[in-house]
C-alpha cells in the first residue's frame, strides 16, 4: 500500500479532522535522459558558479529571489518554513460553496485523503456533510514550501483534495490574440452541429481512452532496440473545411465534403 504523502489536519468551525493525503494520480510518461550523440555516455549536468566558474557542492546551494540585476536575497530552508507559520500541519476550510461553482478551469493536481490516526468518526463526518449539501471546501495548504487554495469535496466513500490556481495566475482570453468569430452560425448549421454532437454522444468511460503516444515510442523503443531502421511517415495536415454545411452534411453520412480551403 502507497505511504501517504503528508499528514496533517482539515478544520471547519471547531472540529479538527485527522487526515493523510494520498496521491490520486500515476505519471505513466515515458523519460529520456540526455546523452552524447557521438558516444552514447550520459550527459552530466553541474552547478556552475558563474562569478568563479567552478563546481559548487550542493551544501553550499542556497535559495534566492533576485529583486535586481544580479542581487539576490537568499533565504534558508528554515526561514521559508517559517513564513507557512501555522497553516505549516492544518488545512482550514475557510467557506463552503456549491459544487458546481468551481471551474474546472482552476484545480491542478487531484489527491486522496484518508483518515488519520482515531480520526475515522470526524472524517465520515465531514465526507457525508458535504456529500449531502453537495458543497466543496475550499481552504489553504502548505505543501513543498508553497501554499496552495484546495477544494475538498466527498467522492464516492473518500474525500479528495484539489490544489487550485489562484485567481491572479489566470490569464484572461481578453488578453491573448484570438480573432473575434467573423460571422453567427445559422439556425440550419447549429441544429446539424447539434445532430452531430447527438450522434458521437456517450457515457463517459476513462478507461475506454489509452495514451496511445506513449505506447507508439514504447514501441518504437523496441524496434529501435532490436536495430531496425526507422521510416518516418509524412505529417497529416489538417485544414478548415470550404463549406461548413457540407461538411456537416458530410459527417452526419448525408453528403460528400467538399474541398478544403488551402
Amino acid at each position: 500500500m502507497a505511504r501517504s504523502i503528508w499528514n496533517g489536519t482539515i478544520t471547519f468551525g471547531l472540529i479538527a479532522v485527522p487526515i493523510k493525503v494520498h496521491s490520486a494520480t500515476d505519471s505513466r510518461t515515458i523519460h529520456f535522459h540526455q546523452v552524447h550523440e557521438e558516444d552514447g555516455a550520459r550527459i552530466k549536468q553541474k552547478r556552475i558558479c558563474s562569478k568563479e566558474n567552478k563546481e559548487v557542492p550542493y551544501k553550499e546551494v542556497a535559495m534566492g529571489y533576485e529583486v535586481r540585476g544580479g542581487e539576490f536575497v537568499m533565504l534558508s530552508k528554515e526561514e521559508i518554513d517559517a513564513a507557512a507559520g501555522e497553516r505549516s500541519r492544518t488545512i482550514e476550510l475557510e467557506q463552503f460553496v456549491d459544487r458546481t461553482q468551481v471551474d474546472p478551469v482552476f484545480y491542478e493536481r487531484t489527491y486522496y485523503l484518508g483518515a488519520g490516526g482515531d480520526g475515522e468518526d470526524a472524517y465520515r463526518l465531514l465526507h457525508d456533510a458535504l456529500e449531502r449539501s453537495n458543497r466543496t471546501g475550499l481552504g489553504r495548504w502548505v505543501f513543498h514550501n508553497r501554499e496552495y487554495l484546495v477544494a475538498v469535496r466527498a467522492a464516492d466513500d473518500v474525500m479528495m483534495l484539489h490544489t487550485m490556481r489562484f485567481a491572479d495566475e489566470l490569464v484572461s482570453p481578453d488578453k491573448l490574440d484570438i480573432p473575434a468569430p467573423s460571422r453567427k452560425p445559422s439556425d440550419r448549421e447549429l441544429k446539424m452541429a447539434e445532430q452531430l454532437l447527438d450522434s458521437l454522444h456517450k457515457q463517459f468511460r476513462p478507461g475506454a481512452f489509452k495514451d496511445t503516444y506513449r505506447d507508439r515510442v514504447a514501441e518504437l523503443i523496441k524496434r529501435k532496440a532490436k536495430g531496425e531502421e526507422i521510416e518516418l511517415p509524412e505529417a497529416e495536415e489538417v485544414q478548415a473545411p470550404d463549406d461548413l454545411m457540407a461538411a456537416l452534411e458530410a459527417s452526419l453520412g448525408k453528403g460528400r465534403p467538399r474541398k478544403a480551403k488551402g
